[in-house]
């Protein structure tokens, strides 16, 4: 609790504190905290290739509409520790998120999660029901492993990236991504590459440890059978361009046909990356979902 006692006494909106949270003896999450006290919770979780910079177009929107945010980086994702041993199942990931939250003293917040983060937050919202009051997934499924398509075809490129170019391979990889997965990519410049990769470039020897582990984790437990477990409303959100990286239509049936509460934005002309392409979609999302959730908790609601 004695974050919770630091984040009290800087109750500033303007200036983001960055810390890291221990949640293990060799594994540490980066954290970012924007807004004040006193705003309902949001928490960001990004993606595998995401971090914490690649919400910053949202995290001021969300900050101006009175939300307190909070940005958890997986462990081996952006500025997050990256152990040589440790457990990268999307399950793991999920019980290190609940333990930064409880560390912060959080409750009933509402979480944003992006991609393979969706999955993770699926897992959170079932193992931990009073941590999750409201879930939006931008262009995340329920999927039972991290070893997506993209990911299995990046993972073949691990063992040459030393040997043929290191961090600047790394980079034009990403760069190729960033912009085949979106609608409009003229969002992806020479600075944003440099951002995505940032935390890559400061020990890619770990960084590419961490990826094929995250390829060859296995997962104690499907997700499928426990979505009807959910108690809060989900929120999926995709883009409606053409592009990489989106949910599959067996995904979209899954979710409708269990949970108890869903339902499904698409973003006209955007991409995977929705919350760089068109931010204030998600903040709509947002609002939308937290809306939801006080309708739920009205008198007389089922």
């Amino acid at each position: 609790m004695w974050l919770l006692a630091v984040l009290l006494l800087s109750d500033s909106a303007s200036t983001p504190r960055v810390f890291k949270v221990p949640v293990a003896p060799t594994e540490s999450l980066a954290v970012q905290v924007a807004g004040r006290v006193a705003g309902a919770p949001v928490v960001l979780v990004p993606g595998l290739f995401g971090s914490a910079f690649g919400f910053r177009k949202l995290v001021p929107l969300l900050t101006a509409a009175g939300y307190r945010v909070v940005v958890v980086e997986p462990l081996g994702i952006g500025s997050s520790s990256r152990p040589r041993k440790a457990n990268y199942s999307l399950t793991a990931q999920a019980g290190r998120i609940a333990a930064v939250l409880d560390s912060l003293g959080l409750r009933g917040v509402l979480i944003v999660a992006h991609s393979i983060g969706g999955s993770e937050a699926f897992r959170l919202a079932y193992h931990r029901p009073d941590l999750v009051r409201g879930l939006v997934s931008i262009e995340g499924g329920p999927t039972e492993t991290a070893l997506t398509p993209a990911f299995r075809r990046a993972l073949r490129f691990a063992p040459w990236i030393k040997l043929f170019g290191g961090i600047r391979l790394i980079r034009r990889k990403i760069r190729g991504l960033l912009i085949d997965s979106s609608g409009d990519s003229t969002w992806v410049t020479d600075d944003v590459v440099q951002g995505y990769t940032a935390g890559a470039a400061r020990d890619l020897d770990a960084t590419l440890r961490a990826y094929l582990a995250m390829g060859n984790a296995r997962e104690p437990e499907k997700l499928a059978p426990h979505l009807a477990e959910l108690h809060c409303p989900v929120r999926l959100i995709v883009g409606g361009a053409r592009h990489d990286g989106d949910v599959n239509d067996q995904e979209v049936r899954l979710l409708e046909h269990t949970l108890r509460s869903f339902a499904l934005d698409s973003v006209p002309g955007a991409g995977h990356f929705i919350y760089e392409e068109q931010p204030r979609a998600v903040l709509a999302a947002v609002t939308r979902l937290a809306a939801s959730v006080t309708a739920r908790r009205a008198p007389g609601s089922q």
